[in-house]
């Protein structure tokens, strides 16, 4: 008797589950399309996922949403090097490329802040507009890349070898990942336009 109800619970279970993976299968696999273009597309998958429902299917959309991830990712890396510079036993050059990469993350975030402002006013605007908005969004958030990948340059050399460097580096890597993959979904954003 239990067989009997167990099948029929299984089978329901099993159209229920595919039913929800083919009416959310677009969003993913649209993630996934759109992130085969960009130069991290393992770290593009990964952040703009958890964000399909929100994403849908617009490239404007996973536009935004790749600079919000970016911002964020800014802003964590802001407070990682405020906690940084307070840490004891930094060297004097570690200290000063420390608040070097602060002030270069300050802008960066600054940047791609202004940058999502703006990609909603270019969302609603057409022709000229449009053009002339998109790329005072490009040159922000080329902007901020370069600001990111600044910062280790203040790291260079044989005497900052060590955990520090280390650290900086692969913090200034992740956000520097997910602000170049955000250029490239704004730049596809601007071609379908």
């Amino acid at each position: 008797m239990a067989s009997k109800i167990a099948i029929p619970l299984i089978f329901l279970a099993v159209v229920y589950l595919a039913g929800t993976t083919i009416a959310t299968g677009a969003k993913p696999s649209f993630i996934k399309s759109s992130c085969a273009t960009v130069r991290y597309p393992a770290v593009c998958v990964k952040s703009l996922s958890p964000f399909a429902k929100t994403i849908q299917n617009s490239p404007a959309q996973l536009a935004h949403t790749a600079l919000a991830v970016s911002l964020k990712q800014s802003q964590s890396t802001q407070d990682y090097f405020n906690k940084l510079k307070r840490f004891k036993g930094l060297k004097p050059r570690e200290l000063s490329a420390i608040k070097d990469c602060l002030e270069v993350v300050s802008d960066s975030l600054d940047r791609v802040s202004k940058s999502i402002k703006e990609l909603k006013t270019c969302e609603r605007a057409k022709g000229q507009e449009f053009l002339w908005h998109m790329s005072n969004v490009q040159t922000w958030v080329s902007s901020a890349l370069t600001d990111e990948n600044t910062c280790t340059d203040g790291f260079g050399g044989r005497a900052m070898e060590g955990r520090i460097k280390t650290s900086v580096r692969a913090q200034i890597a992740r956000v520097a990942h997910v602000t170049s993959n955000a250029l490239a979904l704004v730049n596809n954003f601007a071609k379908k336009h």
